[in-house]
């Protein structure tokens, strides 16, 4: 899809969990859909209460453009990047992967760390059941009340959802979220 626009994105259907075990240490992996940063923080709050006698908490999302991801205290590089690297590899959207480490007494090195956060992440991943979603778009539509049964019959065809309505009389005004590939029927 290089010279077209894209329409849908990979994500996971809801809460996937993964498991990794090397030299005594666990690796508890997490992975979920997320909408916003906002979420992402109020689930990095959650993790870390559940989980506080872990020693890390380590995580990366994707959200559209926005990719982050953090270590939290092992060596650079050993978490945060093999957890993205996953999604990436995947090709997931709007998601959040957290590895919470419980420490076993042996250490595993920069390459063993690698290891165990990729194969951790990969397993919650393969644990989840992958959906395609439709990239949306919001657009306000104002129409004469005579256009309202075409207007309807579109929203149905398209899985629009209904955000707002107002009425005057004879003049309607929608919002709506429809997914972009038929966000161009609307403005027809």
């Amino acid at each position: 899809m290089d010279n077209e626009t894209k329409t849908s994105y990979l994500s996971i259907a809801a809460k996937a969990e993964g498991l990794y075990k090397e030299k005594g240490s666990r690796f508890l992996a997490f992975a979920e859909p997320i909408c916003s940063e906002a979420e992402v923080r109020e689930r990095l709050v959650f993790y870390r209460k559940a989980y506080h006698d872990a020693r890390h908490v380590c995580f990366a999302y994707k959200l559209g453009e926005v990719a982050r991801s953090s270590d939290d205290g092992e060596p650079s590089g050993t978490a945060g990047k093999p957890i993205m690297g996953r999604i990436e590899s995947a090709g997931l959207d709007r998601i959040l992967i957290v590895v919470v480490r419980y420490f076993g007494g042996i250490l595993l090195g920069t390459g063993g760390l690698v290891v165990a956060y990729r194969e951790a992440s990969a397993d919650a991943i393969a644990h989840a059941k992958v959906i395609e979603c439709d990239i949306t778009s919001t657009r306000t539509l104002q129409f004469g009340y005579e256009q309202m049964h075409e207007v309807m019959r579109l929203i149905k065809e398209t899985d629009a959802r209904i955000l707002r309505q107002d009425w005057d009389g004879s003049n309607c005004e929608m919002e709506i979220e429809v997914g972009v590939r038929y966000a161009d029927r609307f403005v027809k």
